[in-house]
């Protein structure tokens, strides 16, 4: 028991260089200076790889609003037109790196979208495959954009929940169900925003006090985190993003973010 507890020290020790940062650079590069079973939750969407779709889904020959959609163009640092094969691997070296940090108490929230592709159904089973997903979570999104009329308009995205042994909600937390309906956010200059409400559920749901976005984007979850008094580390890879997320963080610590 000694032992284990000066592991754990130690292990805190080291973490105490990324608690509560947002730190700018590689998601493998910098999870990999994150010791082992030293975070408590992963809370992450990464980008989607949208713009090698064949559906057609990021384009519309009429224009509109869709055109100049922050979506259509693009993220800051980062083009989202990996090759497939690429793009999965990738995914899954990351996914292998969160399971790492996370502690036998701990669970990695993992957000992504199906998606119609050459045809077929794109459930990311080839990224998803081997790992512990104890529960998936259908996020309803309201509204959407579908250009292709060989399928119904998605309407939502799914949440993997993917579990270390001992992970445990918090009290009266599994009556919410596996299917949550909120609003996209509208008032955030990043592409795909999180909801906030959606992050708050999920680390209200927890005991988490270190809570790990490696795609920290415009610091949503850091936002979440600080909502219900838990530690943050965010990962983004865009320095643009990264001043984003600090300046929300700021207005939440300031009480100036609106509606929270």
């Amino acid at each position: 028991m000694a032992e284990l507890l000066k592991d754990k020290k130690n292990g805190a020790d080291k973490l105490s260089s990324f608690r509560n940062k947002i730190i700018c650079g590689d998601v493998l590069d910098v999870i990999r200076e994150i010791p082992d079973n030293s975070v408590d939750l992963v809370v992450t969407s990464p980008p989607y790889n949208l713009k090698n779709s064949t559906g057609n889904g990021m384009k519309d020959g009429r224009g509109g609003k869709w055109k100049n959609a922050e979506l259509v163009n693009g993220y800051a640092d980062y083009d989202d037109n990996m090759p497939h094969d690429r793009y999965t691997a990738w995914q899954r070296e990351c996914l292998a790196e969160m399971f790492r940090v996370i502690s036998d108490e701990g669970a990695i929230f993992y957000n992504h979208k199906w998606r119609v592709q050459n045809g077929l159904l794109q459930d990311r089973q080839d990224i998803m495959s081997g790992l512990p997903v104890r529960q998936i979570i259908i996020w309803k999104r309201k509204g959407g954009i579908n250009f292709n009329s060989g399928y119904f308009l998605p309407t939502y995205e799914v949440i993997y929940m993917i579990a270390k042994p001992n992970f445990k909600l918090v009290p009266k937390a599994n009556a919410y169900g596996d299917v949550w309906e909120f609003a996209q956010e509208m008032k955030n200059g990043h592409p795909a925003p999180f909801p906030v409400a959606l992050i708050n559920r999920i680390v209200s749901s927890t005991y988490a006090d270190t809570v790990l976005d490696p795609f920290m984007g415009s610091g949503t979850t850091a936002v979440a985190a600080l909502m219900n008094e838990r530690d943050y580390i965010g990962i983004e890879l865009s320095a643009e993003y990264c001043e984003m997320a600090k300046e929300r963080i700021a207005e939440y610590k300031g009480g100036l973010l609106y509606g929270y």
